[in-house]
């Protein structure tokens, strides 16, 4: 018998809820479990797994009563992310023997490969501009099973107008709702403003099985600002919106390409810019504190540890910018944290921390705070496979305002042309300003003239994330599903762009035929 656990909820209660169990299959070493486990799957979390084995003795459904055979431990993404989506892992969990091996296979349900083409309008919204009416997008939310909200779409901006109408958008059904029909999607509606201090004009809810009406009075709703309800007592709302078509269509999903052997290809960018401080010192944000990680190695972890699951060899390029490099003291903004500009791999995330950390002790933190070359030098690699067997992913983690504003915006245009997203980590109390203008979700980011292809930067600050109860591992996990939900649909976007179809996926695993073992 198997008996899966789901140890992703175990972290603060150290608790492991036992998530299900198969049937027992008698007399056999070699089991081929039929029962099938349906799990919500996220791109963007760390989602981890335990199997345990047991020989049953007895009808008893007390697990100490039967014989352990041992265990494995493993993440959805990982088998999510192996060949055919087919994982084939040690038991382990008895010293000195050998346990066997499992196979896990993952299969998408088909409800999760449907996209919705929408568009809304609105009607008589809240003035908000002093000059002028308002500038008005929306902002929808999924919510997850812990009761938090993720953002999963935000619309283009309507400029000086009361009454919008936005334009038709297409958004998976997994990003929307996760193939749950009646859950919570939350819509906010704002007054857009140069600065990002945007003006929260009200907000609605509803979901996919009342949107899948259609245009009807069901789908006129009234936008609520929750302060202005409760202190004005004639507050009827700050106007309404209405959902004008709903069309649904089925298409390849982000995991089809991923079973046909896609990688993504995971590279990071790290500021040693001196407005870091003295890593020596505890006020740098650089400080090497034995006890816990830095700003930066938490960011780094938090996002490595899930990008890695869908990268086989699991080599990643580590580069820094804004140092003084040994010997000669030359300033560079593309060096390798191993020391090898041939070869900057590092084996893992932990042999990215091991180079950033040996970086620390050797180079001298300068300046200025450049992205462009460390975003021509992914882009580069990313031009030379348009086939849609890889996609780069390039996280750069930065304290500072860009020097390089211009040359940044012209590399971030270039660059949506190419398999590639750019995901910014803000550290530190500076202001990011600039960092929301390459964002591109609201305003697309432009050069010379020339406008992004489509949108491919994500960025937050991790001050955002630094959770007062000082639990850091449900901070980092916040910070992961925000800075990573947005690849999955990024992915899909240049790969329909350029009408890159999927590779067939291997064909699904057949058990070999073993003779029955009975017992004398």
């Amino acid at each position: 018998m198997l008996c899966l656990e789901d140890v992703s909820a175990s972290v603060e209660y150290f608790i492991v809820p036992e998530f299900g169990r198969t049937e027992v299959i008698d007399n056999t070493l070699n089991p081929d479990f039929v029962r099938k486990f349906i799990m919500d799957y996220f791109f963007e979390e760390r989602e981890n797994l335990r199997f345990d084995f047991y020989d049953v003795d007895s009808k008893s459904p007390n697990l100490s009563k039967h014989d352990f055979l041992g265990q494995m431990f493993c993440t959805l993404g990982e088998i999510v992310g192996s060949q055919g989506s087919r994982l084939e892992k040690p038991i382990a969990g008895i010293p000195g023997k050998k346990c066997g091996t499992v196979i896990v296979t993952a299969e998408e349900l088909g409800c999760c490969r449907d996209s919705v083409l929408m568009q809304f309008c609105a009607n008589k919204l809240d003035k908000k501009d002093f000059f002028g009416k308002s500038d008005p997008f929306l902002v929808f939310h999924r919510s997850n099973e812990d009761g938090s909200f993720t953002i999963c779409h935000k619309t283009e901006v309507v400029k000086n107008t009361l009454n919008p109408v936005w334009q038709a958008f297409k958004i998976s059904v997994r990003a929307l709702c996760n193939g749950d029909y009646d859950r919570t999607i939350k819509v906010e509606v704002y007054d857009w403003d140069r600065d990002g201090s945007h003006d929260f004009i009200g907000e609605f809810t509803t979901s996919y099985r009342e949107l899948s009406r259609g245009q009807s009075q069901f789908n006129v709703y009234e936008v609520i600002n929750p302060k202005k309800k409760g202190k004005k007592k004639k507050y009827v709302n700050s106007g309404t919106v209405t959902l004008l078509s709903f069309l649904i269509e089925t298409e390849v999903s982000f995991l089809d390409y991923i079973k046909g052997g896609t990688q993504i290809n995971f590279t990071v960018a790290i500021d040693f810019t001196a407005s870091n401080g003295n890593p020596s010192q505890p006020t740098s944000l650089h400080y090497m504190n034995p006890y816990q990680l830095n700003a930066y190695g938490m960011a780094l972890k938090a996002v490595g540890e899930i990008i890695q699951d869908y990268d086989s060899d699991k080599m990643f390029p580590a580069l820094g910018f804004g140092a003084r490099l040994p010997p000669d003291g030359r300033v560079s903004h593309e060096f390798a944290l191993n020391g090898n500009p041939q070869n900057p791999y590092c084996h893992g995330i932990d042999g990215v921390m091991e180079a950033y950390y040996r970086s620390l002790k050797s180079v001298q933190l300068y300046g200025p705070t450049n992205f462009a070359p460390v975003i021509n030098h992914v882009a580069r690699y990313a031009a030379s496979v348009k086939d849609g067997s890889q996609y780069f992913v390039l996280l750069i983690i930065t304290d500072g305002v860009i020097s390089d504003m211009a040359q940044t915006k012209e590399s971030i245009v270039n660059a949506s042309k190419l398999p590639m997203s750019i995901i910014i980590v803000g550290v530190g109390p500076a202001e990011f300003d600039a960092m929301e203008e390459l964002d591109g979700d609201v305003v697309r980011i432009s050069s010379r003239g020339k406008f992004a292809e489509r949108d491919i930067v994500q960025f937050v600050p991790f001050r955002d994330y630094i959770d007062r109860s000082g639990n850091h591992v449900l901070s980092m996990a916040r910070l992961a599903k925000d800075v990573l939900a947005e690849i999955p649909d990024q992915f899909l976007s240049y790969m329909r762009v350029r009408g890159i179809k999927p590779s067939p996926a291997p064909p699904p695993y057949t058990p070999p035929i073993h003779v029955l073992q009975t017992q004398i």
